[in-house]
């Protein structure tokens, strides 16, 4: 499940839509806050999850420790009544954008113009800011993550509450997409808030078996939202 949506998602939307460098992001990347349209996509996620029969429930929950990710995942818990062990994995946690955080695709070009060129010549998968990260590096990070839920024992089905990029690194890895593959999914669909992805193991393989639902936020009554993560505009 993406996190609902977020203050830093709100801020990022306003800042691309009044031309702005910086984005005036309320805290740290880890500290950022769920808005309100994202606490009400929370509790819409805690709803399905109460309404799902009990073969299909979560038996525990891994999260991103960003708090908007966590937060997420505490609330909808709430709302749906169940008690699970909620594992904080910093394995999780969004792409570090490094010198790019906080700017918009125009500040990084009016910025950091040498980077925005390496970014246009190497691609949106294996650009690595400076500082940051490159999606390949997070992919990374969810393969380490596979590899410890194959290993356990103690839940056959989890939760996962973590960011855009994560979710569709996930399906990359799972599915075995290549770059152009994953980027056209990113492109077409991207990942919208309080979404749901499920992936099941059958055996040694993974299948995807539903993307990117939303119909819970719309029968509650949510605005579905599709903001692209702080930093994460702008042609491949």
């Amino acid at each position: 499940v993406r996190h609902g949506e977020s203050a830093a998602n709100v801020a990022a939307a306003q800042a691309e839509a009044l031309g702005a460098e910086r984005i005036d992001v309320p805290a740290r990347d880890a500290d950022v806050e769920l808005s309100e349209n994202g606490l009400a996509q929370a509790r819409a996620l805690g709803a399905w999850l109460a309404a799902l029969p009990e073969p299909d429930r979560p038996q525990a929950v891994w999260s991103s420790p960003y708090r908007r990710a966590s937060d997420t995942a505490r609330v909808a818990l709430a709302e749906a009544g169940l008690d699970l062990p909620l594992l904080l994995d910093e394995r999780l946690r969004d792409r570090d954008l490094g010198i790019t955080d906080t700017l918009t695709a125009a500040g990084v070009r009016a910025r950091y113009p040498e980077e925005a060129e390496r970014r246009r010549w190497l691609g949106k998968f294996y650009h690595r800011p400076a500082g940051g990260e490159s999606w390949a590096d997070v992919a990374l990070r969810v393969r380490s993550v596979l590899a410890d839920l194959a290993r356990q024992d103690r839940a056959e089905r989890v939760l996962i509450t973590a960011h855009d990029a994560v979710v569709l690194l996930f399906r990359y890895v799972c599915e075995r997409l290549d770059e152009a593959e994953i980027l056209a999914i990113a492109a077409s669909e991207g990942v919208r808030n309080g979404a749901v992805t499920r992936l099941v193991a059958v055996g040694d393989e993974w299948r995807l078996d539903a993307y990117n639902v939303d119909e819970h936020l719309t029968q509650a009554g949510t605005r579905v939202t599709t903001e692209p993560a702080v930093g994460e505009r702008g042609p491949a």
